[in-house]
């Protein structure tokens, strides 16, 4: 059961295309999947079965306890969901939003720090923990709804790459963001900014959780741990 979709949308999105993404969207939901990004890098136009269709989603995504959200959105396209109010009811970015994060100044200190292990038997339970954690800093509900599924995407893949034990979740606060390392004792890997993991076998999908971690927070960076074995998993998403 996925728990994240990335859904691109190819062409405009109107009353002819409108239906199949309806179709997919639905399925998704049905499916049980509570986290819907539209890719709209592909879209110059939308109508009003479009427009329509946007809403409706958005709606089914809240009443099922999900959200849905549109990156990619060219300038001309955000002009019209602001027009329609669109944007009142849903995370929308266009093509070139996403800040930079500026470097971490060393001297200063967080806030406060807290770390949790990993329940190998529970992952539920300590995204409930991390959710907690993170509500106690200036998110919105939609930031926390997203970075919890990034953590929750690193922390399944320190559960699935290693026998489960010994992996933990630190959430750090800063005034200007939230840094959440997820480490584990595996045999540990490096990924560089902007890459994916190479495939070890040609019908292997590799990198998904990566991929899915880079669209939801505002910085992501996966390295060797420096003196041990094991990888560090850094999310970083800004206040």
């Amino acid at each position: 059961m996925p728990n994240i979709a990335l859904v691109p949308v190819e062409g405009d999105l109107d009353v002819t295309t409108a239906p199949r993404v309806r179709d997919t969207v639905d399925k998704l939901i049905a499916s049980g999947c509570r986290r819907v990004i539209l890719n709209m890098a592909g879209v110059q136009y939308v109508d009003s079965a479009g427009m329509a269709l946007l809403f409706r989603e958005i709606r089914s995504m809240r009443q099922a306890g999900g959200l849905l959200s549109l990156i990619n959105v060219s300038d001309r396209v955000l002009r019209t969901l602001r027009i329609a109010r669109v944007v009142d009811f849903a995370p929308i970015s266009g093509t070139n939003a996403r800040p930079d994060v500026p470097e971490l100044d060393p001297t200063v200190m967080p806030t406060w720090r807290t770390a949790l292990r990993v329940n190998a038997a529970d992952l539920q339970e300590t995204r409930g923990k991390v959710e907690a954690l993170l509500r106690r800093m200036p998110f919105s509900d939609d930031q926390v709804f997203d970075i919890t599924l990034a953590i929750g995407e690193a922390m399944g893949n320190a559960i699935d790459h290693t026998d489960g034990r010994d992996a933990l979740v630190t959430v750090s606060a800063y005034p200007d963001r939230a840094v959440i390392d997820v480490t584990d004792r595996g045999c540990g890997i490096s990924v560089r900014r902007g890459q994916l993991p190479a495939q070890e076998h040609p019908n292997e999908e590799r990198g998904r959780g990566i991929r899915l971690m880079r669209l939801l927070a505002d910085s992501v960076t996966i390295r060797k741990r420096s003196g041990g074995c094991g990888t560090l998993v850094r999310i970083v998403k800004l206040v």
